[in-house]
């Protein structure tokens, strides 16, 4: 007697969408099935190795290379698989969310690449993930406009020689989907958006000259990657394309990933293309890991930690060293300024500090580096032309001057810049507008001229919780505590209804942003990540 037929995914509290068939048929969600089945044990294993870990740095307040990977960096032969044509040229790339309007216009932005983003910069309402999909699919099929029915404004592609190439970025592994169920277990949203993606995309992808690449977040060591090889191997012979068609960019935004650089290029070595440089995620994992290792752990205010920081530049310069020592690309970081049609004061400041930003990088070796905002776009290529000229890229450079110790990448006290009152008022204004915003099913928001996204949000309340739980005391004398915290919350609160009004005010999330904040910023247990819980408030 043969073995029952597994049973199909099951699609639950979810509203109808709009040509939701078109993403969800029989065949993807048997893939995403798939997927589960083989692989979430293992990712199950992972997140617990995460608290492990996370233990064990709590207890020595220190962080090494690993001596059981000591071959890997010492051989000097491997390198990663040549990159593809359309993604040796990556010398500014723009981010942002999959909805229709954003999906043309960074298509249209003039950056080669395209981070299509369904995690920091998309709030996972169900609308957003299968929609976005859907805006994908009929990019690539050229069946894609957009009327804003503000402005009446339209949008269309531009010609297929002057779009951007797409990476597409899935959540992180933390994160479950769950309107997706296998077996009566949600299935991880890294499983849903790379399985719905690949599933539809892969093969059409290879047709114009492409293929399905990815960014891979928050990603914590070497062995999460191997695990997002052996996915990346099993779909691809699941699909009938060739082995190595897929490639990956992973994030080197969490403090124990830039102790196994290397390693995660080893592990992704046939489909790893290379590593990128995330600022804010990078500072909200050292203040979760070492949380609890006392003052010379406390970071100033977010604006203050640049990457001319002793302990940013350690890790921005090994990166780069390290991607070019083995055939990857670096990728710098976020520039994250959204320029005011009001202000020419503000541009003209803002944009200053974005070109010798980009300047930075480019000088220093990297290979491109992110904008979130079509105006930046000619400022960052200005500063990478001027070092690449017609080069795609400069991975010849091999920075064998960089030189970083273990205890380089954790000298957080080698800054001279201490917590401000203003800093804290920053903190809690960002943590509550942007919460709001994403309660709204919005992930990448514009606040105070900058674009904020989960990552951002994410040290906002970090920085809360550490400064209160270190005791700082800030320059007008005042001490950090519950208490203050929640007195600038409630005069917050007061701030944004005399903004927008009652009436605006009553129908946003204001009240339960402000709780959501003060819950994950004040708890003595400190929540892993701030969208765990807030997922459980999201409707849709």
């Amino acid at each position: 007697m043969s073995a029952p037929a597994p049973s199909p995914p099951a699609i639950v509290d979810a509203e109808p969408l709009p040509r939701q068939e078109e993403v969800l048929t029989d065949a993807a969600l048997a893939f995403v099935a798939e997927l589960h089945r083989r692989f979430s044990p293992r990712r199950a294993e992972l997140l617990a190795r995460r608290a492990e870990r996370r233990a064990e740095i709590a207890r020595t307040s220190t962080l090494d290379f690993l001596p059981e990977t000591a071959a890997v960096r010492a051989d000097d032969s491997w390198r990663v698989a040549p990159s593809p044509a359309a993604l040796n040229d990556r010398r500014v790339e723009i981010t942002g969310p999959t909805d229709r309007k954003m999906t043309i216009n960074a298509l249209n932005s003039g950056a080669r690449i395209w981070l299509a983003d369904f995690e920091d910069a998309s709030a996972p309402t169900w609308e957003n993930v299968v929609l976005g999909q859907l805006n994908l699919i009929d990019a690539y099929t050229r069946n894609i406009d957009f009327t804003d029915p503000a402005s009446g404004k339209s949008y269309a592609l531009r010609p297929d020689e002057e779009l951007a190439t797409v990476v597409m970025r899935p959540r992180g592994w933390h994160l479950n989907e769950r309107h997706v169920e296998v077996d009566g277990e949600q299935v991880p949203g890294a499983f849903v958006d790379f399985g719905l993606y690949f599933f539809h995309n892969a093969q059409r992808l290879l047709d114009l000259g492409k293929g399905p690449y990815l960014y891979l977040p928050k990603t914590e060591s070497h062995l999460e990657a191997r695990l997002w090889n052996d996915v990346f191997v099993f779909a691809q012979d699941y699909v009938g394309i060739p082995q190595g068609t897929v490639r990956a960019t992973v994030l080197i935004e969490t403090i124990t990933a830039a102790y196994e650089m290397e390693e995660i290029l080893y592990e992704l070595r046939d489909h790893a293309s290379g590593l990128n440089a995330g600022r804010w995620d990078y500072l909200f994992s050292i203040v979760k890991n070492f949380r609890d290792g006392g003052p010379r752990f406390v970071l100033p205010d977010r604006n203050a930690v640049t990457m001319t920081a002793p302990f940013m530049r350690a890790y921005t310069e090994l990166l780069v060293r390290t991607c070019h020592k083995r055939g990857a690309h670096a990728i710098g970081g976020m520039a994250a300024f959204i320029p005011s049609r009001r202000d020419p004061e503000v541009n003209k400041v803002a944009f200053e500090k974005v070109r010798a930003d980009k300047d930075r990088e480019a000088n220093d070796g990297f290979d491109g580096s992110w904008v979130a905002h079509p105006d930046l776009v000619p400022i960052a290529m200005e500063s990478f032309d001027r070092v690449l000229g017609d080069k795609p890229n400069q991975k010849d450079r091999l920075r064998e001057d960089v030189h970083v110790e273990a205890a380089d990448l954790i000298a957080v006290d080698s800054l001279e810049a201490k917590p401000t009152y203003p800093g804290l008022v920053n903190a809690v204004q960002v943590g509550i507008r942007y919460i709001e915003a994403w309660l709204r099913g919005l992930g990448a928001v514009a606040i105070f001229n900058l674009m904020e996204d989960a990552a951002t949000a994410e040290i906002s309340r970090s920085q809360i919780w550490q400064w209160i739980n270190a005791g700082v005391e800030f320059e007008n004398r005042e001490k950090a505590t519950p208490e203050l915290a929640r007195k600038i919350a409630a005069e917050e609160l007061d701030a944004v209804r005399a903004e927008i009004g009652d009436e605006a005010f009553a129908a946003g999330h204001w009240q339960q942003a402000h709780d959501l904040l003060l819950t994950v910023a004040l708890d003595e247990n400190y929540a892993d990540f701030l969208t765990l819980p807030a997922y459980q408030q999201l409707r849709g």
